[in-house]
């Protein structure tokens, strides 16, 4: 078998198991397991595929098929341009996210120290220091498990820049900072059931559930940033596409400025930031 045999008969597999982006997959999944990228294999997609890597790629796909996520068996998702290390223990960073962290370049000044809240994979907090400008920060998850993802990413992308601690929202929390970044548990629990395969059976409920209404962590985020906040410092947090305006009422409640709801490439609702 050769590899462009291989790679059709990847693709056949993952349709027939229905799953979304199956050509997508199916190569990202040889690419992974042979090392190749995209002109390697054109120019080798006739050649007798290696036995070990046709051993391999079966074994990728079975996992594939049976809707382990992608990145799973990958270990990896790009983010903001970085590679991060991801398994079971953390919620998969998304596009959708990356808008969390444009908007908080925006507005948040040089040599700023930052806080993480529910920060998972570390994404948010590290591509922030990454970009930015002579930023450092504080990533807080109550996981240990994420924390350790969080902390491998941490050491291999900022080095001391971050620090990952253990904490339920604000427990473990001191001092004061510039910002403070969020994207917390935020789908209904009702409505978890309804989340495809890959999410609800793969990726940790602890980093899904918001709660009976979804608004539980913006409660307790936007109730008490203030405590933790220096003067002027701003608040950003990811929200669901429909919890703009809830979310927008509770910084106002909480005495934000100039408070504003920014929408995502898909144009829906997926930020709400405000200053002090």
């Amino acid at each position: 078998m050769n590899y462009k045999q291989a790679l059709d008969k990847g693709i056949l597999l993952l349709e027939n198991e229905g799953i979304e982006d199956a050509k997508i997959d199916a190569w990202y999944l040889l690419s992974y397991v042979s090392g190749m990228k995209k002109a390697e294999y054109f120019l080798k997609q006739n050649d007798t595929a290696d036995e070990l890597i046709l051993f391999k790629y079966k074994e990728a796909l079975l996992k594939r098929a049976s809707h382990i996520p992608l990145q799973h068996i990958t270990g990896e998702q790009e983010f903001m341009g970085l590679s991060f290390w991801v398994n079971e223990n953390v919620l998969i960073p998304r596009q959708d996210t990356e808008t969390l962290v444009e908007e908080a370049l925006k507005v948040i000044p040089s040599g700023s120290h930052v806080l993480d809240l529910c920060t998972g994979s570390g994404c948010v907090i590290i591509s922030l220091v990454v970009h930015g400008q002579g930023l450092s920060g504080v990533g807080i998850d109550v996981s240990e498990e994420a924390l350790a993802v969080a902390r491998e990413n941490g050491e291999r992308l900022v080095g001391s820049k971050v620090d990952f601690a253990p904490g339920n929202i604000w427990d473990g929390v001191t001092g004061r900072f510039n910002a403070i970044v969020s994207n917390p548990p935020y789908i209904r629990t009702k409505d978890i059931l309804n989340l495809s395969v890959e999410v609800k059976d793969h990726e940790p409920r602890i980093a899904l559930d918001g709660a009976e209404d979804g608004l539980y962590f913006y409660r307790h985020i936007v109730g008490h940033a203030k405590e933790y906040l220096k003067e002027k410092g701003w608040l950003l947090v990811e929200i669901g596409y429909d919890q703009g305006e809830d979310v927008y009422e509770l910084f106002v409640a909480n005495g934000f400025k100039d408070v504003e709801i920014i929408k995502d490439l898909a144009g829906n609702d997926r930020v709400v930031k405000g200053h002090l």
